[in-house]
């Protein structure tokens, strides 16, 4: 069954006199997946939004409903966090698109698959279904059960890596640099130059540049133990990585004797990308596309808490027999026995079945359709944006949305600290409070070439009523954009510091001094 929302519309400031409501009878919820095509919506809404993706797949049976939180008791609680969007209680946020990890809504029979959980210490029965799952899907001969993806990238990187190494990919997120640089290794971006455009129609800003590679390859010879490829890639804006370039990343890595891996948490999504975008693709399925795709590599790490519909789980899925068993050892140390890896046998049952649900086409078009309606209604007003639109968020481009804030007082974390404050949304920042570091070797801060602040839609959870309330919420915080101010620092970890830092504004008196 999949579990979603009801909600009851916080007093908040409707942006441009559009008139919300102070009760919506909205709703998100135990949802059934129809065996034929929903009819397309209206062309056109009544607000003037148009309407051109497919209705919700599935019917409303369930409704969590969602607490209606003051202005006041909002600039209270970001205050007492730090302005740190992470250490608000989640009971506090109206519309949560913080991540879609973890945050899908499962369906009836994902849920019915619960009840068959089998947990046996070893040789569960749903390991051996999750397995044959995973190798019909993605075709690799081995499957690492983890209990999310950050501890596939873990296990794969600790096992590979030795300091001094150099993992290239089109651009790595947080976590999987994190790892890497925890090895004492390099985490190198390669993506096309269109993917760090956020103006570019690119139809796949997410490929990897196969020039770049190839001289990385050359000028770190014996360094580069494997090569990785994120679909889609989450720090790029969501965009989408093209089965040609995967061809040219392959033949790259085949002649300079290196493996490919991909990283495969948004795979469905980025297939259905393909689908639709790339010549030669349009009469295949979306399951034949993600098998042709992966045939290309050597491996991946999944965080199935994405396109596997779970709120927990993860895989890793390799050939190579030789280090599979060195992970395997490294598995039982630190996750559990090889068949459940950290989770229960009624979670391995819900992920296969996620897993094969995501391939679902209608479940797609409505999915890539919602979050690429969000965008269109924010491009529409103005706003700026990463186009064309990702897969799972839309990404506002927040150098340009506060042009008034330099990189070095976190213009994105700004922008989601008043998205919160002002309206109950939480988003996460992706550029300087999370990428930004000192160089090694110049000692000078080096900030990312992209400053992005991500909406990104949990699957099956939010209406489209939600995302136009979204819309209109960002639509009027862009229009009062000139008084937000500058962040600084108050305090940081050492590593993957945009968790937990705590920042406070700076003053309209140093704005002044610093002009």
């Amino acid at each position: 069954m999949v579990v979603h929302r009801a909600e009851q519309a916080p007093a908040l400031t409707a942006p441009g006199g559009m008139g919300l409501t102070a009760r919506c009878p909205l709703a998100s919820a135990i949802a059934i997946l129809p065996e034929v095509h929903s009819p397309a919506a209206p062309n056109e809404h009544p607000r003037g939004f148009p309407m051109r993706f497919p209705a919700e797949p599935f019917r409303i049976k369930v409704v969590e409903p969602i607490r209606r939180v003051s202005r006041e008791e909002r600039e209270k609680l970001i205050r007492e966090a730090g302005l740190n969007i992470f250490a608000v209680p989640a009971d506090s946020i109206y519309v949560d698109l913080l991540t879609d990890s973890g945050t899908s809504a499962m369906s009836d029979n994902q849920w019915a698959g619960l009840m068959l959980g089998d947990e046996s210490y070893s040789g569960s029965r749903n390991y051996f279904h999750f397995e044959k799952t995973v190798r019909e899907i993605f075709g690799f001969e081995h499957v690492i059960p983890t209990h999310q993806g950050r501890v596939a990238e873990n296990l794969l990187f600790s096992t590979l890596l030795k300091p001094g190494d150099v993992v290239p990919n089109n651009i790595h997120f947080d976590t999987t640099r994190a790892n890497v640089e925890h090895q004492q290794a390099e985490a190198a971006d390669l993506v096309i130059d269109e993917g760090l455009d956020p103006t570019s129609l690119h139809p796949f800003k997410g490929d990897l540049d196969p020039g770049k590679l190839d001289r990385l390859l050359t000028e770190k010879k014996g360094r580069v133990p494997l090569v990785m490829i994120t679909v889609t890639n989450n720090s790029g804006g969501g965009q989408p990585v093209s089965i040609a370039n995967v061809r040219q990343v392959r033949e790259v890595c085949r002649r300079h004797g290196v493996p490919l891996i991909f990283d495969a948490c948004r795979f469905a999504e980025n297939c259905y990308f393909i689908q639709q975008r790339e010549s030669g693709y349009a009469n295949k399925s979306v399951a034949e596309i993600a098998r042709e795709l992966f045939s290309h590599g050597d491996g991946c790490t999944m965080s199935a808490k994405k396109d596997g519909l779970v709120n927990i789980g993860g895989f890793l899925a390799l050939n190579n027999a030789e280090w599979v068993s060195a992970i395997t050892n490294l598995l039982i140390l630190i996750e559990g026995f090889p068949t459940y890896g950290g989770l229960a046998g009624r979670d391995l049952e819900a992920m296969a079945r996620g897993l094969r649900e995501v391939l679902d086409e209608d479940y797609l078009a409505f999915r890539i359709g919602q979050v690429a309606h969000l965008g269109e209604m924010l491009d529409q007003a103005g706003v700026p944006i990463v186009k064309p639109v990702g897969g799972h968020a839309v990404y506002v481009d927040a150098k340009r949305f506060l042009p008034q804030i330099p990189q070095s007082q976190f213009p994105g974390q700004a922008l989601v600290a008043a998205l919160y404050r002002d309206y109950g949304i939480r988003a996460v920042e992706v550029g300087s409070l999370m990428f930004a570091h000192r160089d090694a070797h110049s000692g000078e801060v080096a900030y990312p070439r992209l400053e992005l602040v991500r909406l990104a839609v949990p699957r099956r959870v939010y209406t489209t009523e939600h995302m136009r309330y979204v819309a209109e919420s960002v639509i009027e915080l862009h229009r009062q954009r000139a008084r937000l101010k500058g962040l600084r620092i108050t305090w940081e970890a050492p590593v993957l510091r945009h968790f937990t830092a705590r920042l406070e504004e700076i003053t309209d008196r140093e704005v002044g001094t610093a002009r």
